[in-house]
Formats: C-alpha cells, sequence, structure tokens
C-alpha cells in the first residue's frame, strides 16, 4: 500500500478516540485473548475493528482512505476475480462466487485501514506496538493457564462445568497466532531487550506445551526467518518470498515426487498420516484438472472426498497395523475432510495452474514488501507460511482476518511510510 502524502495536521490535533489508532489498539489487544477463548471470533473482531479504522480516517481528514493498488493488494485482488470466475465450473458456484468477493471486500478493507494510518502521529504508533506486545503476553498467559487448568477457563466461557476432549485441540489456533505475532514484538525496536527476550522464551515455550504441532512448528520458524532478516538483510525476506513462490507453482511435481519415497507411516501420529493421504488425495484430483481447477471451495466437494481411504492406500503407505485399520476406518478420516491441509495443494486444487500462477506472484510480492518493513514482519511472514502450508483452508475467515490484521499492525508500527504492499 503506498501511502499517499496528506497533510498530517488533522491526525495530530485529533484526539486519539476519534482517529484510527483506537480501533487498532482495541484489536491488538482482544486479538490473542479471543484466539484462547472462541478463535473464530476473530473474523468478526477484524472485520468491525478494520471497518472503524476507515471511518476514524474518514472522520479526522474528511476524506475516504482510498487504498492504491501495490503489488501484494493487486495479485490477491486477482485471486478473488479469479475465484469469482471459476464459480462457471465450481461444483457450488454461489459459494465460490460469495467466497471471492468477502475476500477482495477483506483485503480492500484492510489496505483502506492501513492507508487510513500513514499519517498517524509517531507516539499513536508506539501505542499500537505497546498493545501488540501486552495483548501477545496476556494471549501466552491465558493460553498456558487454560491448558494447566485441563481447559476449564474455555469450558467456563462456553457455560460446560467440565470441559469435554474435543476442547482441548482448540488451542492450536490460539497457538498459531501467538507463532504470528511472536517475531513482531521481538523485533521491535521500541520493547526493551530484555521483554522482547521474555516474549519470545514463553512464546516458544507455550508452544511446546500447547497441542499444535504444525503451529510449534511455526513459532521456532518465525523466529528463525527473523534471525534471517537480521543477519542477511533484505535478502532474507526476498528469498523466502521467492522460495515459497516456487513451492506453490511446482507443489504438485514436489506432492507426486516425494510421498511415493517416504518411509510408512506406522511411527507418526495417526492425524499426521492422515493428512499425508490428504495431500496424496488432493493430488490425484489436481491431475484431473490441472489448468483451471476444480473451482473455487471445491475442496469440500471434490468426488470421492468423503469416503475414508481403501485397503489399498492405506498399505502403499505402509499403514497395516490393526490400529491403523481401526483409526482409518472412522467416518471423520476422509480423503479429504473440507480442505487439503495443504494452501498450495488447496490452490492448485480449486483454482489450477492460474490461482497458482497468481497466489506465487502475491507470496513473492509479500516476501519482498516484508523484507522492506523488517525482520519483524520477516519473521511474521515465515511463520504465516508455516501454518498455512500445514493447517487451515485458505478461506477460513478467521485466519484471513488475522493476517490482514497483522499486516496493518507491522505496516502502522514498523514500516516506513512510504512503504508498499
Amino acid at each position: 500500500m503506498d501511502a499517499r502524502v496528506t497533510p498530517a495536521a488533522p491526525f495530530a490535533r485529533s484526539p486519539l478516540s476519534k482517529g484510527p489508532t483506537l480501533p487498532l489498539v482495541v484489536m491488538l489487544a482482544a486479538v490473542p485473548l479471543v484466539a484462547v477463548l472462541q478463535f473464530r471470533a476473530i473474523a468478526l473482531v477484524t472485520s468491525l475493528g478494520l471497518l472503524a479504522m476507515v471511518v476514524a480516517g474518514r472522520r479526522v481528514t474528511g476524506a475516504w482512505p482510498w487504498p492504491p493498488i501495490g503489488p501484494v493488494v493487486g495479485a490477491a485482488l486477482a485471486i478473488a476475480a479469479w475465484t469469482m470466475v471459476s464459480a462457471a465450473w465450481a461444483p457450488d458456484p454461489m459459494r465460490a462466487l460469495g467466497t471471492g468477493l468477502r475476500f477482495g471486500g477483506f483485503v480492500l478493507l484492510a489496505a483502506a485501514a492501513a492507508q487510513a494510518m500513514a499519517q498517524e502521529p509517531a507516539e499513536r504508533l508506539a501505542l499500537a506496538g505497546r498493545t501488540l506486545a501486552a495483548g501477545l503476553a496476556i494471549g501466552i498467559a491465558l493460553a498456558a493457564a487454560d491448558h494447566l487448568s485441563g481447559n476449564a477457563i474455555r469450558a467456563a466461557v462456553r457455560g460446560l462445568r467440565e470441559a469435554p476432549p474435543w476442547l482441548f485441540f482448540g488451542l492450536k489456533s490460539a497457538v498459531a497466532v501467538i507463532a504470528v505475532l511472536l517475531p513482531v514484538a521481538a523485533a521491535w525496536p521500541r520493547l526493551r531487550w530484555w521483554a522482547r527476550g521474555l516474549l519470545v522464551v514463553a512464546g516458544l515455550a507455550a508452544s511446546v506445551m500447547l497441542p499444535a504441532e504444525s503451529a510449534k512448528i511455526a513459532a521456532f520458524a518465525g523466529i528463525l526467518a527473523m534471525g534471517a532478516a537480521w543477519l542477511l538483510g533484505r535478502w532474507g525476506g526476498r528469498l523466502i518470498g521467492l522460495g515459497a513462490a516456487g513451492v506453490v507453482l511446482v507443489a504438485p511435481l514436489l506432492t507426486a515426487a516425494i510421498l511415493p519415497r517416504l518411509p510408512g507411516l506406522e511411527a507418526i501420529q495417526p492425524s499426521a498420516a492422515h493428512r499425508i493421504l490428504i495431500w496424496d488425495f488432493a493430488n490425484q484430483r489436481i491431475a484431473e484438472r490441472p489448468l483451471l481447477g476444480w473451482g473455487g471451495e471445491s475442496a469440500r466437494a471434490i468426488p470421492g472426498g468423503t469416503a475414508v481411504f481403501d485397503r489399498e492406500t492405506l498399505d502403499r503407505f505402509g499403514l497395516t497395523s490393526e490400529a491403523s485399520r481401526i483409526w482409518f476406518a472412522r467416518p471423520p478420516a476422509q480423503r479429504l475432510p473440507l480442505h487439503t491441509h495443504n494452501a498450495a495443494l488447496q490452490v492448485w486444487l480449486e483454482l489450477g495452474a492460474v490461482g497458482a500462477v497468481l497466489a506465487a506472484a502475491m507470496l513473492a510480492a509479500l516476501g519482498f514488501a516484508a523484507a522492506r518493513l523488517g525482520p519483524g514482519a520477516v519473521g511474521a511472514y515465515g511463520a504465516a507460511l508455516v501454518v498455512g502450508m500445514l493447517s487451515y483452508g485458505i478461506w477460513q475467515e478467521w485466519w484471513i482476518g488475522m493476517l490482514l490484521l497483522l499486516a496493518v499492525a507491522i505496516r502502522a508500527i514498523q514500516g516506513p511510510r512510504n512503504s508498499e504492499i
């Protein structure tokens, strides 16, 4: 988002309660807590908060903060447009159309919110940075307390006297939020070094303790990516962005080359083995429609996706024990339960090679933008990449909202005023 030069005086004269910083601060304080208590509410919190930022910017300046279309926003809008076009052949055309519209609208809303922050006074941007760090610290503490209490806190929020077994898994999303926020706080120069160190230690310790294997990896990957940006300068973020783009472009080929060479999967957790089998099934369906894909949101309606894996597939991956047969015979162990748990494969499956090229362009542009914004942005980008490649569906609105809030916050507290996103 290339910040247009506008007079800063209206922002400097306006009280905090009327400017766009206040909604941003509220979101940064609330989202880590919401991630622990009910992560799906992040979609609502970020939608309302970003809208409030845009309205506040309009109230202060008298003009709507129309965002310029930089490389990242342009690529994201192209993905939204292609998703809507894919409604012509998608299994559920209205769902594909609606998803493309919502995604494009969400991106434009975040871009406008970032534009609204472009001329906020420096002391308000510092307040946003301090709030991000404080919210992250409280979120880490709350997640750890809930885990150590046997999820009693989250059960109480839901009006339950005892925590049911399934509630245990809800903390996975909280760890993902911690993973992407941690590098931003750790790299913020206005936070004392010992506070940054404590946040890193606490965040990594919480990620190890809590139930989220992919988010654990993401938390450490984010800190490593931040370190790479410190060592390599802007080339750290650029190389990560180019690498991510390359992985997306060749994802089906990589999957086809690697999966048959894996050792038997009996030694790993059934849920991890299930994910690998999902990737294998998705790759088979990608090969059937490689150019255009099956259409937006088609992962939840791919032919054969709701069936369980046959014995031949289990044998092929070395899942021959009685325990594995029983686990994979359960109805939840579907061949494609809603999405692929891999962003690159889901893009190929739904949007084909055209969508993959657009997604690769967006990821490369994001890497270059993160490089300009500093090590914290590169670390957050690295963590988000790991989460996207191992966990959530690409259209999950709470996760999109989280990443857009993250981009707006980083642009405000770490980026130079003339940076493009």
